[in-house]
């Protein structure tokens, strides 16, 4: 299987693809100005005590007060504490995280106001990002992500994925990093250090441990609630995660975050640094590769998958709901144990591939078409279950219900993906009458003369829908050249599958989109 990764960076967010076998299969956005990801690490301050709930509501500088539960707060929190206050104390001199006291683990079945008091500060992690009402869920538990390793301050344990399944490599795993890993510090020994050599593992281990100093030197620095360890940024988090051999090219639309994301490859795997690609193609990078239509026809309510047959996706507050259906499809045979049989398993593929696409967690609840036989009802769960076995995410496959419903629960810990895939009219907004579209042209030719003439702006680009730019560009003297020759070369067009048949935009040199509609529209 061939992987792709697409990153589109536009001015107010990064959005990433991530394609397999030409595929989209993830989607992920991230605002440029980012906060709250999974993984950070802040200073925050205890503002409420919930006995009922055994929890505490914690104020780390979101609208929200996040939420911390005691079983969250991690066996090694009293030590963590008692280095947290050391560090506070003294903000000239870092403290020895060897040196500090050791407390005994604090109690499984303890209460959350024998730990924590009201305006106590401490250390806090990101769990779960913000989702709808919701703050923040955190973790007292620290732990710093690299891509081979997991390092955890404050435990001496070492655990290697069960994912690696040779015995003899688990061993030798562990063996090596007690060897080299420094007192009081934990590490989970990550799915793909599976036969690396020590001289990788010991040099990602000296990153870890450096970024842990570098928050504590934050810690030293801060004054109240603050952040101290920003995850990296979600593309490098994506590379970091999935990365493999397969991996076939990683194409960017952006020189600065080609080259961080340069960097971090030849970092992790020096042989593929060359997969790296700048784009700088004219059409969008999403138009590119193909990735805008597949976004407009997997993000809808309805999705179609096969001869007919569809899924109908819905949210509700407390889960998803997806219904299989056959729809108009039809088959030589009429047996219907078989084709619904066959339809349900397509619905498999296509139902995980969703899950991952939209990020959908919590419980999601599929309603396949009625089987009778036991053993269809069987395959189709292990179907789903081998399916399943690529998610990242954690998971858990419930057999069918006699009524033909399958249970699924997937971690969440950012809100689900969505995409508007319908087109609001551009021209009438909601009116129902526009202008005659043959007299488009002649708008745009008036913007065009408003900006150049008036604005005195020489130097933007022009988007519509591709039928628009070919009927712009066609022709021996087409208008682009007619409006070339009148208000300069300054200006190209683009043709943007996102936009509508009448949408357009004017973007500036520095990326920004001009609001000309108010000012032409009366002019005009």
């Amino acid at each position: 299987m061939n992987s792709e990764l697409v990153v589109d960076v536009q001015q107010q967010e990064i959005t990433i693809a991530l394609l397999e076998d030409k595929n989209l299969v993830e989607l992920n956005k991230e605002g440029r100005s980012l906060s709250f990801m999974v993984g950070d690490i802040y200073v925050g301050r205890v503002k409420k005590l919930m006995p009922g709930l055994n929890a505490a509501f914690v104020d780390v500088g979101y609208g929200k007060e996040a939420f911390l539960h005691y079983q969250d707060l991690g066996p090694q929190f009293l030590s963590q504490t008692e280095f947290f206050k050391q560090t506070q104390a003294d903000r000239k001199r870092t403290p020895s995280i060897i040196k500090t006291k050791t407390f005994a683990d604090i109690p499984k079945d303890g209460t959350i106001s024998d730990v924590l008091k009201v305006g106590q500060e401490l250390w806090v992690q990101i769990a779960k990002e913000p989702i709808s009402t919701k703050g923040p869920r955190l973790s007292a538990e620290l732990s710093i992500a690299g891509r081979y390793l997991v390092l955890i301050p404050f435990s001496d344990k070492v655990s290697v994925s069960q994912k690696i399944k040779s015995a003899e490599e688990r061993m030798r795993l562990k063996q090596l990093i007690q060897s080299i890993k420094p007192r009081r510090f934990g590490v989970i020994v990550r799915t793909v250090a599976e036969d690396k050599r020590v001289a990788e593992l010991d040099n990602e281990l000296r990153i870890l441990v450096k970024r842990w100093e570098e928050s504590v030197a934050k810690t030293q620095k801060a004054k109240g609630i603050a952040p101290v360890l920003e995850e990296i940024g979600r593309t490098i988090g994506i590379i970091r995660d999935i990365f493999n051999p397969d991996f076939e090219s990683i194409h960017i639309n952006d020189e600065a975050v080609c080259a961080e994301v340069r960097d971090y490859v030849e970092l992790i795997a020096p042989e593929k640094k060359n997969i790296i690609k700048l784009y700088d193609g004219k059409l969008p990078i999403f138009d590119n590769f193909g990735i805008t239509k597949q976004v407009k026809s997997l993000f809808g309510k309805t999705v179609t998958f096969k001869r007919g047959a569809y899924l109908i996706i819905e949210q509700t507050e407390a889960m998803h709901v997806i219904d299989v259906n056959s729809g108009n499809r039809s088959k030589a045979n009429n047996n219907q144990e078989d084709n619904a049989l066959e339809v349900n398993m397509a619905a498999a593929n296509e139902i995980v591939r969703q899950m991952r696409l939209r990020d959908l967690g919590g419980i999601i609840a599929i309603d396949f078409i009625d089987m009778i036989k036991s053993e269809h009802r069987q395959q189709l769960f292990e179907h789903v279950e081998k399916l399943m076995e690529n998610d990242r995410a954690k998971h858990h496959v419930l057999p069918l219900s006699k009524f033909g419903v399958m249970q699924i629960t997937r971690q969440r810990v950012r809100p689900a993906m969505f995409v508007d895939t319908e087109e609001s009219c551009p021209t009438c907004f909601g009116t129902g009458k526009i202008k005659a579209s043959i007299l488009f042209t002649d708008t745009l030719e008036g913007k065009l003369d408003y900006l150049v003439n008036t604005l005195n702006t020489k130097q933007f680009v022009l988007k519509v829908h591709p039928y628009v730019a070919a009927y712009i560009n066609s022709g021996f003297y087409s208008l682009k050249w007619k409006w070339k020759f009148r208000f300069g070369f300054g200006h190209k067009i683009v043709p943007s599958q996102e936009f509508g048949l009448l949408q357009y935009a004017f973007i500036d040199a520095a990326g920004n989109e001009l609001d000309l509609k108010e000012e032409i529209e009366t002019r005009l």
